[in-house]
């Protein structure tokens, strides 16, 4: 058994037979080492070490991980992610002090030797039989590129990282073998360029160019020759010689740096003492890394990006190609996120609905005509600290993106898109039913689009209150949301139609589930997400041109290529006239109904509240010709919490309605994001009503007031002829109790 020293390593003969057996081993190779580059690589050419020439390409040029950089549309930063913290720049662009000085501490003839230095390793082992130990070492800067490339490669992995950093004889001849021929193929500066690239220098910093941030808050081309010798000091033992915390080892190992410059004449002696009697003056700049940094509450917008680059085929055919592009990073990302919008949407996510309660809301922001995603708030923080209640749950996607596992039922914002379907199909808005406040349709009489019956068993439908009941026409329906109404209109424009319908214009499923053939559609009764809703809105604003939701507008990586990304898709999905009649009728919610909290003065716009049984969710959905937003209040925790007789946000509700809770959030958004100088108008068309009739029992039980509700009775009604409840919009919007979408129980 070979001896072994006190600290279990060899002893100093046996690490010099160690070496020996490593020169052996390299036969002609080690032998040529003190030769230059390119004679050493003609000795190897000769065959004297097997596939010599089968170097990795990526030696050479490794993708070296760097930060992500996200824009908003305007080119201002929303946030930066990074798996290593760095920024790649050019040797022009580091000081010459710190090239100097790096050389000087870690490779003092690097421009005189080959790949290794010969005169270097005989002189280590002699100093170090001399001194009993390893004091030091003999590596070049090549030889620790070359060793470096193998760790960045390994990543995270402490496997490969192992594998990468192995003390063995095979792995010096392979280190050996490629410095040779990496010093013949790149050069010089450019191994000296990648190694300041690629080092680690301690306090998460990757390369030279984020350590001189990260200690001086300055770039590296501009750090002087005591700030240079102290990042060069760092190399040898990032934690040993860390300026933030252990100052004294920090100058001991700069003030090293320094005379070992002036020794090599690099500086005078004379600027060594100086720069040696200057303090270390840091200015120390924490990183700023991941999406919880992002501004204006645009942590989960952040996270939908970083969803879609290591989802979507555009950025990758495997998961594995896009995760490691989002890993390497050096990205810059400019987005569709408005810093307008995102600073309205955020303020009124966060206004009426505090973080801590046991409610949450959600806002969306989509541009008509383009699917940009122009804001996206909550009002929970995003962050993985629960004592802040903070949360990464993107409320506004779906679970495919982030969202939760289900999405939320919509109640009766559905209630337009079975109108578009109707009126696409020829059905007037003019076309009446008269019916109880309760009815009971035949499931076989809704067909799916293999035409068979959704059902077998008959479908109870029934209004919130007992006084709805009477003759609607399409318009006035939508105005009080009559479920009856609606389900027998889905019934004569047919459940095939809606469903496709909802289709065409975005509605999905929040958890990336086909949309089912079920009865209760049109009662919002199948779980969506407010970005798709804000989206399907869109198309109305849009007269019936539906755009795809889309985050990203451009992706550049470091070299300046861009690379193609996913562009919305906009297709016709119903008529103009059908959107147009659409908008119409929607005007009125938020100019006279349940709604007008929500209504905005200066321009044309339209909404639809909705609420969903028990109150479990709350939604108010609207759009001016510029733009949509959704904005959802419920519960974003497994448990479902019914929205009566409860506080949010410090203020007490009876009972939460779309109008009085949503509609407020959704104004503030709207105000907020609008540019007061640009009104574009809805385009006018007249909008066909039925014969007036009288319904009978309309005040009775209808004036119970809420706290938000702001709904008023008769005067000023946006439906001529026809009387209006005091809660107007909705089914459960306006009040308590009943079924304002009847979606839990379908046919």
């Amino acid at each position: 058994m070979p001896k072994k020293r006190s600290g279990g390593g060899l002893t100093t003969t046996q690490q010099a037979a160690k070496f020996l057996g490593v020169a052996a081993l390299s036969g002609v190779v080690l032998a040529g080492i003190a030769l230059p580059a390119a004679g050493a690589l003609g000795l190897a050419a000769k065959g004297t070490v097997d596939g010599f020439d089968e170097i990795p390409a990526n030696l050479k040029t490794p993708p070296l991980s760097q930060r992500t950089t996200i824009l908003d549309n305007k080119g201002g930063q929303i946030a930066t992610v990074y798996s290593r913290d760095r920024t790649v720049v050019p040797l022009k662009s580091i000081s010459p002090y710190m090239q100097k000085a790096i050389i000087a501490i870690e490779d003092a003839r690097f421009y005189e030797h080959g790949a290794v230095d010969l005169k270097g390793i005989l002189r280590a082992m002699n100093r170090n039989v001399q001194s009993g130990g390893t004091a030091q070492g003999a590596s070049t800067l090549t030889q620790q590129y070359v060793k470096n490339v193998f760790v960045e490669e390994a990543g995270d992995d402490p496997a490969k990282v192992a594998e990468a950093t192995q003390q063995t004889l095979g792995r010096k001849v392979q280190e050996l073998k490629y410095a040779i021929q990496v010093e013949e193929e790149l050069g010089k500066n450019k191994i000296l360029e990648n190694y300041l690239n690629i080092t680690f220098f301690g306090q998460q910093a990757y390369g030279v160019e984020a350590a001189s941030q990260r200690y001086f808050s300055k770039s590296a081309k501009d750090l002087k020759v005591e700030e240079a010798a102290l990042l060069a000091g760092i190399v040898q033992s990032p934690s040993r010689y860390d300026p933030v915390n252990d100052m004294q080892e920090a100058t001991k190992r700069r003030n090293t740096v320094l005379q070992r410059m002036a020794d090599v004449g690099d500086i005078s002696q004379d600027e060594a003492a100086k720069a040696k009697a200057t303090p270390i003056k840091l200015k120390v700049k924490r990183p700023q890394n991941g999406c919880i940094t992002a501004v204006s509450g645009s942590g989960f917008f952040c996270d939908y990006v970083r969803q879609i680059v290591t989802g979507d085929p555009a950025f990758g055919k495997s998961a594995k190609d896009r995760a490691k592009l989002w890993s390497v990073g050096g990205l810059t990302i400019k987005t569709t996120l408005d810093p307008r919008s995102q600073a309205a949407s955020n303020q009124a996510a966060t206004s009426r609905v505090n973080k801590d309660d046991k409610i949450a809301d959600a806002v969306v922001q989509v541009k008509p005509g383009t699917g940009q995603i122009m804001a996206m708030a909550q009002s929970r923080p995003y962050g993985l600290d629960q004592s802040k209640h903070q949360t990464v749950l993107n409320l506004s996607v779906d679970h495919k993106m982030g969202g939760s596992y289900a999405g939320f039922q919509v109640g009766s914002t559905f209630k337009p898109i079975t109108a578009a379907a109707a009126l696409e199909k020829g059905i007037s808005p003019a076309q009446s039913f008269t019916s109880d406040h309760k009815i009971s349709l035949p499931g076989e009489s809704f067909r799916t689009c293999d035409n068979q019956p959704a059902d077998n068993r008959p479908w109870e439908v029934s209004n919130e209150l007992e006084s709805e009941k009477g003759t609607f026409d399409m318009t006035s329906a939508l105005g009080k949301s009559i479920n009856t109404y609606f389900a027998k209109l889905e019934q004569k424009a047919g459940l095939c139609e809606t469903l496709s319908m909802a289709k065409k214009i975005g509605y999905i499923r929040g958890n990336n589930k086909p949309l089912q053939p079920v009865a209760s559609t049109t009662l919002g009764g199948q779980e969506s997400t407010p970005l798709a809703m804000a989206s399907a809105y869109a198309a109305f604003a849009n007269r019936g041109k539906y755009c795809s939701p889309i985050a990203i507008l451009s992706v550049t990586k470091p070299d300046g290529k861009q690379l193609a990304v996913p562009k919305s898709q906009c297709t016709q999905a119903m008529s103009e006239h059908t959107a147009d009649t659409i908008n119409q009728m929607l005007k009125g919610v938020v100019e006279d109904g349940t709604g007008q909290q929500a209504g905005l003065s200066d321009r044309d716009n339209a909404g639809k509240t909705g609420t969903t049984d028990e109150r479990k969710n709350a939604w108010f959905v609207g759009y001016t010709p510029n733009l949509s937003t959704a904005v959802w209040v419920g519960s974003d925790g497994a448990q479902q919490h019914p929205m009566s007789n409860i506080t949010i946000g410090g203020q007490y509700y009876e009972d939460v309605c779309g109008g009085c809770l949503p509609g407020p959030i959704w104004k503030t958004a709207m105000t907020g994001s609008l540019n007061a100088s640009e009104t574009p108008a809805f385009n006018p068309v007249d909008v066909p009503r039925a014969k007036p009739k009288e319904d009978k029992g309309r005040d009775k039980g209808r004036d119970r007031r809420k706290p938000g509700d702001d709904d008023k009775p008769g005067d000023g009604s946006p439906f001529p002829g026809i009387s209006i409840p005091p809660d107007l919009i909705g089914g459960n919007n306006g009040n308590a109790r009943g079924q304002d979408n009847g979606e839990t129980q379908g046919p």
